[in-house]
């Protein structure tokens, strides 16, 4: 199985819930690349990569939940996703640090009013194209005590059945991850082929 994972707000490839699923998922292969805050470069990137490497399953991890769920055509697990991005990129304004490690050894990044704007855009058409077999290939994962996003019922009204919550935080550590979020991975894998 081959698994593109898609991090967070001031992440990277590098974060743990990475290599944790390289861990719990073995033998299967993760891909874990840095996405650009950029939004279109990120969804470009996103995208190429998603044709370059045909993952059998894409995991998006909070920002990165917003990008999975823009990837039609492929069974994806949001971990919980932030749908209104914009909002949230406008409290962070400025110069912000990566707190995981880049590979292109950046510490810093800017978030930019135009920036948010250009997400507010693709928020626009986030629900675009979401017809029976899309919503069967999305799975919203949601922590019951997330103290950073909640989107449980924005993803429920337009994923009507496909959220589902598990007993943790924002992050989930490696026991939510083995748990309650891989096996949804695993199904989702096996029940739900790629159509790009």
């Amino acid at each position: 199985m081959r698994i593109l994972f898609i991090h967070g707000f001031a992440s990277s490839g590098a974060y743990k819930a990475a290599d944790a699923l390289r861990i719990l998922c073995r033998p299967c292969e993760v891909l874990a690349p840095d996405v650009p805050i950029e939004p279109h470069e990120a969804l470009a990137m996103l995208t190429r990569h998603c044709r370059d490497f045909r993952p059998d399953v894409v995991v998006g991890l909070s920002l990165g939940g917003f990008w999975a769920q823009k990837l039609r055509g492929l069974p994806k697990v949001l971990i919980n996703p932030d749908l209104h991005v914009s909002t949230f990129l406008r409290t962070r304004l400025g110069t912000n640090a990566y707190l995981s490690p880049r590979k292109d050894g950046a510490t810093t990044f800017e978030v930019t009013a135009a920036q948010c704007d250009a997400y507010r855009e693709l928020e626009l058409t986030e629900y675009d194209n979401l017809d029976p077999e899309e919503i069967g290939r999305t799975t919203g994962l949601f922590a019951t005590h997330d103290e950073l996003i909640h989107c449980h019922d924005v993803f429920e009204a337009h994923y009507l059945g496909r959220a589902y919550w598990y007993p943790g935080t924002h992050l989930p550590n490696f026991g939510a991850l083995r748990r309650h979020i891989v096996p949804h991975i695993v199904r989702l894998a096996a029940t739900m082929p790629t159509v790009m």
